[in-house]
This record gives structure tokens, C-alpha cells and sequence, in this order.
């Protein structure tokens, strides 16, 4: 190893004379040894030892060699404010809540005598773009399309376990505002478009008179 390669290190000197402790003190690389006993009591005279160790860091207590840098406070997410859908039954309309705040109102037909829609506290459980149509009555299947009886999208909120309720579209435009469903939700196309947007599944539905 050269000297250039060889790390910088302070040595603590002992100069013991007949085996008893003379003069200690702290050398430095490149320092003479003669130096650091010029002023011991002379002569010198016996057999003498010069003891040379490095003095070490203490491991654990290494020091920064630069300021610290500040540590920096995660930023919280903003809270999306929920989204809740309230069905008046008897003024034929679907209100939408994000929070307490009416973000939007839409026109509706709800369910005729004898199959009404249900009231109560629900939420949305399966949402369709483009759904097809079997009856109920008939197993009659309808493919998606402008002859759909569900229109351009579906958004259940009821089930039996078997059938369900929800809000869709329509091609019969002029039941909207009327009780006129078996049971279902109705909404003009553009309408239930919008709406399909801004709910997802779980989102509240309540159904008052």
C-alpha cells in the first residue's frame, strides 16, 4: 500500500523507559516521532519502547457531513365527496346528491299499480351498457339496440334473488313522467347516459313516496 492510498489516521505515541511510562502523547500521519518527547527529561538513557497505536472512529458515531435534509409531510388525498341517489316516486324524479349538495334532477316513470316500484334503502348492484332484454312473461329476448326495452343503459338497484329493478333507458319516450313500469325505473336516453356516469357499484338509492 502507498501513502497516498493509505487512510489519514492520529496515533497515540507511548515512550516507556525500563518498563515504566515515560511521556504519552498523539502523533499525526507524517509527524516525527522525536518531536512529541523533545521535552522529556534527558538524557535518555536504558532501553526504551515506543508504543504507536491508531486512534479509531467509534463505530455508531459517524457524523453528517452535511445539513440533514427536512423530512418532507406526505399530502393527503382530497376526499371525493360521495355520491347518493334520491327516487321520488310521487313527483316522478331521480335526484342526484353528492354530498348534501343537488348536483342533478332528471324526469322518470316508475312503476303502475299493482307493480309498483319498491321504497326503502338500496344501492346500485350491477350497472350494463347497451343491455339487452328477455320478458319476463314471454322469455321473448330483445337484442341491445334503439328497439331495446332497457335503451342505452341499465342500473340495478333491487333484486329478489331472482328478478331485478332498476333504472334504464327507454324507447317509449312518452311513459317518462308517468306510472307506467313494471316496477322498473324509465329515463329518456340521454338522461340515463348522464346518470350511468356518475355512479358506480354501491352507491346509496333511496326510495321515498
Amino acid at each position: 500500500m502507498n501513502r497516498q492510498s493509505m487512510p489519514h489516521l492520529t496515533y497515540r505515541v507511548a515512550l516507556t523507559l525500563s518498563g515504566g511510562l515515560l511521556l504519552s502523547g498523539l502523533l499525526g500521519e507524517g509527524a516525527i516521532a522525536q518531536t512529541s518527547y523533545e521535552n522529556a527529561p534527558r538524557p535518555l538513557t536504558g532501553n526504551f519502547l515506543v508504543e504507536a497505536k491508531p486512534i479509531l472512529p467509534k463505530p455508531g458515531v459517524l457524523q453528517p457531513t452535511t445539513t440533514p435534509l427536512p423530512v418532507a409531510e406526505p399530502i393527503a388525498a382530497p376526499q371525493e365527496t360521495p355520491t347518493r341517489l334520491m327516487l321520488r316516486l310521487g313527483e316522478r324524479r331521480v335526484e342526484v346528491y353528492r354530498g348534501e349538495t343537488l348536483a342533478a334532477s332528471y324526469p322518470v316513470a316508475v312503476g303502475k299499480p299493482g307493480w309498483e316500484t319498491p321504497t326503502g334503502e338500496f344501492e346500485v348492484l350491477s350497472t350494463v351498457v347497451d343491455p339487452g332484454w328477455t320478458s319476463p312473461f314471454t322469455n321473448e329476448v330483445v337484442p341491445p339496440g334503439p328497439n331495446s326495452p332497457l335503451g342505452d343503459r341499465w342500473i340495478a338497484f333491487w333484486t329478489d334473488g331472482e328478478n331485478m329493478i332498476g333504472f334504464h333507458g327507454t324507447p317509449n319516450r312518452d311513459s317518462v313522467g308517468q306510472a307506467a313500469s313494471h316496477g322498473c325505473v324509465r329515463m329518456y336516453n340521454e338522461h340515463i347516459r348522464e346518470l350511468f356516469e356518475l355512479v358506480q357499484i354501491g352507491t346509496p338509492v333511496t326510495v321515498v313516496l
